[in-house]
């Protein structure tokens, strides 16, 4: 949906040199008004929830198959584009130090992770050590939601 549609435009200037241009434009209810839902029940059934890590990791590869491509000239291109800080994107861009079995474990596992957990384990160069704190930090999860004993 377009975010401005011009319906009508009076082609001849008035007499102080401007020209009148109505747009309308989509109006969005507030979440106030929607129930606080941010998706109907027909909706919450179609796709199962991506993970927030999940999602960070894979825009972590994507980012930098564009540098490496070109496509970008280097990481503070990609946090103008994002309108995120520098900081925040190497944040995100740490993750590709984790261990290729833990990307791809936080890409196609259901569980979750917090992030503040897994910028520690990235710190580790070892990967053999962050193997042993990824594990660490999974069972703190469960411990958190229930899960575990």
């Amino acid at each position: 949906m377009p975010r401005k549609l011009l319906t009508s435009a009076r082609p001849d200037p008035r007499e102080d040199g401007t020209v009148q241009v109505q747009v309308t434009l989509p109006v969005r209810q507030h979440r106030r008004e929607t129930g606080g839902h941010r998706r109907s029940a027909s909706h919450t059934g179609r796709w199962p929830r991506i993970p927030r890590i999940t999602r960070l990791m894979a825009l972590a590869i994507k980012f930098q198959e564009m540098v490496d491509r070109g496509e970008v000239r280097d990481y503070a291109d990609l946090a103008r584009l994002g309108y995120v800080t520098r900081a925040r994107l190497t944040q995100i861009m740490n993750l590709l130090l984790l261990a290729p079995d833990l990307q791809e474990h936080l890409l196609l596992s259901p569980t979750t992770v917090e992030e503040r957990r897994l910028r520690s384990v990235a710190k580790i160069v070892e990967w053999q050590e962050q193997r042993k704190c990824f594990t660490i930090a999974l069972d703190k999860r469960k411990g958190k939601d229930g899960l575990a004993g």
